[in-house]
Formats: C-alpha cells, sequence, structure tokens
C-alpha cells in the first residue's frame, strides 16, 4: 500500500497563494493603517484594529495546531488504538506549533514593547497606579511576567511535542514490536504525552488564555473563560485534523481510515461543540443574573443594552448559530457523522465559526465601538492557514502517513464504532 504523501501541484498552488494573500493583507495593513503614527484618531482606530488582528488570528490558529497535539497525549493517556490509522495527520498538524509560535511571540513582543494600551491597558503604568484592580493584578499583569512566560509556554508546547513525534517517528525503524517491547513503547509515550497534558493544562486550560485573551479586559474575569477557549480551538483541532483525513481519504491514502474513524471525528465534533455551548450558556447567563457592572460590561460591549443595540450584537449571536446549532442539528444523526461531504461541511464552518469567537473576543475589547469587518481582517488569515498548509504538508510528505509498527496498528484497522 502507497504510505507516502507527494505534495500534489493544486496543493502547492492554493498553499503559496494563500500565504501570498496573506503577505499582502500585512502589508496593507503597515503601510496603510501605519501603524506607528497616533496623530489623529482614523489612524489611532486602523492602528488598534491592526494589532488586533494579528493578534486574534496568531492566538487562534496557535491554538488550533496546538490541539491536535492535545489530541494525540489523551488518546495516548487513554491506550485509544483507533487514532493510529490517522495519528500521522495529527502529528503533521502540530509541527506547525513552532512557526506559529515564533510568528505569535513576535507579535506579543511587539505589542508589549510598542507599548500598545490600545490592545493591553495594563501596560499604562499611570493607569495601573491610579486603578485599584490593575494594580491588584499586577503582579502577573506585567511585562516581565507576561513574555517569561509566554516563552516558557510556547517552547514547552515545541519540545514536549517534538519528543511525542520523534518517538513516534522512531517505531518506523524498529521490527515490529514484540509484547514486552510494545509495552515499554507505550509507557514511554505515556509518561510523555501525561508530561505535555500537565504543561497543556497549566497553559492552555489555565494562564495563557488569561494573560492572552482576557486581559484586554482587565477588569473583567471569567473563571470559565480558559475552559472556554480550550473548547473553541479544540474542537476546531479536531475539524482540522478531519478536513486532513478527507483530503488524504480523497486521494487514496489512509487506506486504513475508514467510515468508523469519520464518525468517531464526528462524535468529537458534536461532543466538544456542544460542551463549547456549555461554557457559552453558563457564563453569559450567570453574569446577566448577577447584573453587576464590572460583570456585565463585558457583555454590554458586544450586544449593548435594551436601548441600544451594540455593534458586535450580529456577530455574537451568529457565533452561537454558527458553533451550536449547525453541529447540533446536523452532527447529531449517526449518518451524518459517517457522511464524508458532510463531515467536511462542518468542519469548515465549525473552524470558521470559532475564528468569529475569537473576534468577538479581541475586537470589542480593542475597538469598541468602531466595529467593521474590511477586507484587510479576512487576508491576514488566509497567511496562517497557508502557513499550517505549508507545514503540514511538509510532515506529510516527509514521512511515512502510517505509524508502521505502532502496537495498537491492529486494532485501528479492525476498529468498529
Amino acid at each position: 500500500m502507497d504510505h507516502q504523501f507527494q505534495l500534489p501541484g493544486s496543493y502547492k498552488k492554493w498553499t503559496y497563494g494563500l500565504i501570498a494573500v496573506g503577505v499582502v493583507a500585512v502589508l496593507y495593513g503597515v503601510f496603510k493603517f501605519q501603524p506607528w503614527i497616533h496623530s489623529h484618531e482614523g489612524s489611532h482606530v486602523d492602528s488598534t484594529r491592526f494589532w488586533a488582528v494579528l493578534l486574534q488570528n496568531s492566538v487562534f490558529f496557535l491554538l488550533v495546531v496546538n490541539a491536535a497535539m492535545f489530541f494525540i497525549c489523551v488518546t495516548t493517556m487513554a491506550m485509544a488504538g483507533w487514532v493510529v490509522a490517522f495519528r500521522r495527520v495529527s502529528e503533521a498538524i502540530s509541527s506547525v506549533v513552532p512557526i506559529l509560535g515564533i510568528i505569535t511571540f513576535v507579535i506579543l513582543l511587539a505589542i508589549v514593547f510598542g507599548e500598545r494600551t490600545d490592545i493591553y491597558h495594563w501596560l499604562d503604568k499611570e493607569a495601573v497606579a491610579k486603578d485599584h484592580i490593575l494594580n491588584g493584578k499586577k503582579g502577573f499583569l506585567n511585562p516581565v511576567f507576561f513574555l517569561v512566560w509566554s516563552f516558557i509556554t510556547i517552547f514547552l508546547w515545541w519540545f514536549l511535542g517534538k519528543k511525542m513525534r520523534s518517538m513516534s517517528l522512531q517505531s518506523d525503524k524498529k521490527e515490529q514490536m514484540g509484547y514486552e517491547t510494545g509495552k515499554k513503547w507505550i509507557w514511554n509515550n505515556t509518561v510523555w504525552a501525561s508530561l505535555y497534558s500537565v504543561v497543556f493544562t497549566l497553559t492552555v486550560a489555565s494562564t495563557i488564555p488569561w494573560l492572552w485573551l482576557m486581559s484586554i479586559d482587565a477588569h473583567w474575569y471569567s473563571t470559565m473563560y480558559s475552559w472556554y477557549t480550550f473548547a473553541s480551538t479544540f474542537v476546531s483541532g479536531i475539524s482540522l485534523i478531519a478536513l486532513f483525513v478527507v483530503y488524504l481519504k480523497n486521494r487514496g491514502q489512509l487506506e486504513y481510515v475508514t467510515e468508523e474513524h469519520l464518525h468517531d471525528l464526528g462524535k468529537f465534533m458534536f461532543a466538544f461543540s456542544v460542551f463549547w455551548t456549555y461554557l457559552w450558556f453558563s457564563q453569559y447567563m450567570l453574569i446577566w443574573y448577577s447584573n453587576q457592572p464590572e460583570e456585565t460590561k463585558y457583555f454590554i460591549e458586544r450586544i449593548g443594552t435594551a436601548e441600544k443595540a451594540g455593534p458586535f450584537k450580529g456577530i455574537f449571536f451568529l457565533n452561537l448559530i454558527i458553533n451550536f446549532l449547525c453541529p447540533l442539528l446536523i452532527l447529531m444523526k449517526r449518518g451524518t457523522k459517517r457522511n464524508w461531504t458532510m463531515v467536511t461541511i462542518m468542519a469548515g464552518l465549525i473552524i470558521f465559526g470559532h475564528w468569529l469567537d475569537f473576534y468577538q473576543m479581541v475586537m470589542p475589547g480593542t475597538l469598541h465601538d468602531h466595529a467593521k469587518l474590511m477586507p484587510f481582517e479576512f487576508g491576514v488569515p488566509c497567511l496562517f492557514v497557508g502557513l499550517i498548509m505549508w507545514g503540514t504538508g511538509r510532515y506529510l510528505s516527509k514521512h511515512s502517513l502510517l505509524a508502521k509498527n505502532h502496537p495498537f496498528l491492529k486494532e485501528s484497522m479492525i476498529h468498529h464504532t
């Protein structure tokens, strides 16, 4: 069977085309919006929009590709054999983490050292000194802690992810593993997967969303915010895995992947869409019910009040329709989760929906009433999508599409759900 992937010409054209569009969009933002000028209100808003768009896209796509490694690690700890047939797809997506990690860190450096108080208000030392809420958070909302912890986090994601991928690739060079050899190899994988999961919990499921996103609205906080962010990016990560699996399957590869595997990916897409909605509703309902000014301000900026609708109200509720109602109504049926075309459509829709979710996380706290979607804002994500396609395709073409000597390979081949 053919376990080697060769990049087709059409794939390369789309990859480089998207990267080119993204680069043009970024350059357009640099020269058109002139982010270093603050001479008048118009240029200040454009400057804020430029950095907010870069922050939104870099953080979203970094967390999405990082979710692919988390998926590998949790299924490794669960000793789930069914994923082995397409494990290399998840590995390939996760290999983009260092590329997007560097881009994200450079953007964060530029925001912090550029003293972009329009993005992070807590960078204004005078404002912090006069504000008891910001002053109380300055132990972690300060440039040194922010950048050091961001660097450590991205480094650990890269290092532990690389270790997981290297162990998987080493299995290709081994002979078929006996019971004892396979048991030891699985144990080593489980140990490293556990280490990665601990780091993931302390970062993605805890501190990183607080620093990178929630601190945009530094007076507001939610104890569910990190889990909300995790659910959004994890379901997007599963959807991205599904898109690449379907693409490779349509090209006659991933021979051991069947509709049984697709069905389980569909289950993850359905389940975590519902989980995201549970967190969405719980966060919204509790803050609405408490009706405290310092809490409700977050939602007032997005949907407005009874007297005046907010500028982001349409996106706020469109987000709910795309990310909850569509997956609920379409992916609830067993047959839909086993339909290659429907899973592809829903995977693309879910990724777009959660990109919109991150848009409404970042923009209201930075642009406030200056809400308007511009072509530039749709051009920048093309750069990140193109980089993901380039990095994933590069990994897939360099290595076997099948973890040939994985002890659970037979279990994955005969998987039935």
